[in-house]
């Protein structure tokens, strides 16, 4: 398992690209859809990346927690599932249902949104606020798989309790790391594995 880490940041101060994506059962979901009233968090995943898995479990609490604050959470899958096929979007509702996702969970079959969003990893995280700004471009806090540190999202909670009290970005943002997006073949972005 190779870690990488996200070295494609959108700038901070960005508004949200759009979102027009179909989850795994083909309801298709709006940039409208997903935000709320306070704000959105776009996550990038998928089901194989042992770093997602790794947090999937926390980030269901956490996607409950932000949703009674009026912060809409969003997850995106970008890979190829032609060369990797346990990220499926068959492969997503069985993954959303065991842990307990109750979030859209939406397949970039296009990688567009990934481009868009300059996602490099999964997991990446991009927090917007109640204006669809980019406050927030970071890691859920600095567990992994193979280290002893606990998953408290204490990264992530921090840029929200911030953006909720109208503080300004946080100035130091660790970038996440986790396995690169899967892309398809003359679909990479420019600089890939550089």
């Amino acid at each position: 398992m190779a870690e990488v880490p996200s070295t494609r940041i959108l700038p901070l101060g960005s508004t949200a690209p759009e979102i027009e994506l179909p989850d795994a059962a083909g309801n298709v979901f709006t940039l409208d859809d997903v935000r709320g009233p306070q704000g959105l968090l776009v996550m990038f995943v998928c089901n194989h990346c042992p770093f997602v898995i790794h947090l999937a479990e926390a980030l269901s609490g956490f996607a409950k927690e932000l949703d009674a604050q009026g912060v809409g959470v969003v997850a995106i899958n970008s890979n190829d599932v032609e060369k990797y096929p346990a990220d499926a979007p068959e492969k997503m509702l069985e993954f959303a249902a065991k842990y307990d996702w109750k979030l859209p969970y939406l397949y970039d079959a296009d990688q567009s949104v990934a481009h868009a969003y300059v996602a490099a990893c999964t997991p990446d995280f991009y927090l917007f606020d109640g204006e669809l700004k980019l406050v927030y471009c970071g890691q859920f806090d600095g567990s992994r798989p193979k280290n002893s540190t606990p998953v408290t999202g204490e990264d992530l909670r921090e840029a929200v309790r911030g953006m909720l009290a109208g503080e300004s970005p946080l100035p130091s943002q660790r970038p996440s790391t986790g396995c690169n997006i899967k892309w398809k073949t003359g679909n990479e972005p420019e600089h890939f594995g550089k």
